[in-house]
């Protein structure tokens, strides 16, 4: 196979060309700022209102409750940091969870620097948060729970119904990070009890640097990023109009056929994955795991190394996360989740999309035994262990 295979979506995603169609005519005719009073500018802005209709009614939410910003990150530090200082009155403890995003947990401990305290929740073999253990850390001081969705790494799905139910009782706002999932699986902000939601174009074949923040009507948040009056005076900056219009033609494009055909593919590539002696599978299974995503650990073998070889076979992957995977430094997600340090570097996360083809998950299945049987061959590590292993039995 000569072409590329793209398995690293959980990075970033090839736009849509429907997506791209729909972004071009706001580059070079309809190119008005959203904010000016004149027809250029009015023209703008009935693409942006239109947009932000159908990303709202995508998780059953309000028009005026999506805020648009450049992504994630700063939908992420944008959550924590204003509902925050917005609401020191009440209390400064926050609680989130030891597998969030980057972006989230240096958030966290900028505001510990600032005066906050932040728990870091447990969580078991599959990336979940225990429920009781969540109920029983809330205090008479905390005012935000930020749990992510779709884990990025392991893909595990958090059940944010419960979660919500548990918030909305104890009269705590609830964010959750749901990047990864969104349009992926059910995200309904009534339904599930969610007052602020982060969401993105680039991983759902929407253009990079742009996403948006769920804040809901009535909640006490206050101006991050201040100068103009944008987005109902939460967040100042021009719009950027193409990118959203491109968000939202991939929101209004996405399919649940499309949620079934790629998990399909990834049940394949998980099966074959395990066939190879001495492979784990990292998160959960079924449905309770992204359908784009399977993480691995491969005894006595380096992830970078594996990725390595497998972009020399034109195969894209990651080592954890894509934020953090130039770091070599064991995954913090892995490590939270009971894995030893030779299990976490031993790490491959490969992550779909639509646009992955079965021929392309048996080409890497073709691929992977001969790898790994390399790599092994003059791995000082695995022929130890292996032997200590024959001696004992």
């Amino acid at each position: 196979m000569t072409k590329i295979v793209y398995l690293d979506n959980g990075a970033t995603t090839q736009i849509d060309p429907e997506v791209l169609k729909a972004m071009l005519p706001y580059f070079t005719e309809a190119y008005g700022n959203a904010a000016s009073l004149h027809a250029k500018g009015v023209e703008a802005k009935d693409a942006l209102e239109k947009a932000r209709k159908v990303i709202a009614k995508s998780i059953n939410a309000e028009q005026e409750e999506i805020i648009f910003t450049s992504g994630g990150t700063e939908s992420n530090n944008f959550a924590l940091k204003a509902i925050a200082f917005a609401n020191k009155d009440k209390g400064n403890h926050i609680i989130t969870t030891k597998v969030e995003h980057k972006c989230i947990l240096e958030t966290c401990k900028w505001l510990e620097a600032q005066g906050f305290e932040i728990t870091y929740l447990n969580v078991d073999k599959d990336g979940f948060i225990k429920l009781d253990e969540l109920e029983n850390s809330i205090t008479k001081k905390t005012i935000l729970v930020s749990v992510i969705h779709g884990n990025n790494e392991i893909g595990t799905i958090m059940d944010l119904q419960s979660i919500g139910n548990i918030c909305k009782k104890n009269d705590v706002y609830f964010h959750t990070d749901a990047c990864q999932s969104y349009t992926k699986t059910e995200i309904d902000v009534k339904k599930q009890n969610l007052d602020l939601v982060t969401i993105n174009a680039h991983k759902i074949h929407g253009p990079k640097g742009v996403g948006a923040l769920f804040v809901k009507k009535g909640t006490k948040i206050k101006q991050w990023q201040h100068g103009g009056a944008h987005e109902f005076n939460l967040r100042a900056g021009t719009e950027n109009v193409s990118g959203i219009v491109g968000f939202a033609k991939a929101v209004a494009i996405s399919d649940k056929k499309h949620i079934e055909y790629v998990t399909k593919l990834r049940d394949k590539l998980i099966s074959g994955m395990l066939e190879i002696p001495d492979v784990i599978l990292n998160g959960p299974t079924g449905n309770k795991r992204l359908c784009n995503n399977a993480n691995f650990s491969f005894k006595g073998i380096e992830g970078e190394a594996i990725g390595g070889y497998l972009d020399s076979f034109g195969v894209c992957s990651s080592t954890g996360s894509a934020c953090s995977s130039i770091k070599l430094e064991p995954s913090y997600v892995l490590k939270a989740i009971g894995k030893t340090n030779e299990q976490a570097n031993g790490s491959l996360r490969l992550t779909l999309s639509k646009y992955t083809t079965e021929e392309e998950i048996d080409f890497v299945l073709k691929k992977m035994p001969e790898i790994v049987k390399k790599l092994r061959s003059f791995s000082p590590i695995y022929k130890v262990v292996n032997y200590v292993l024959k001696k004992s039995n």
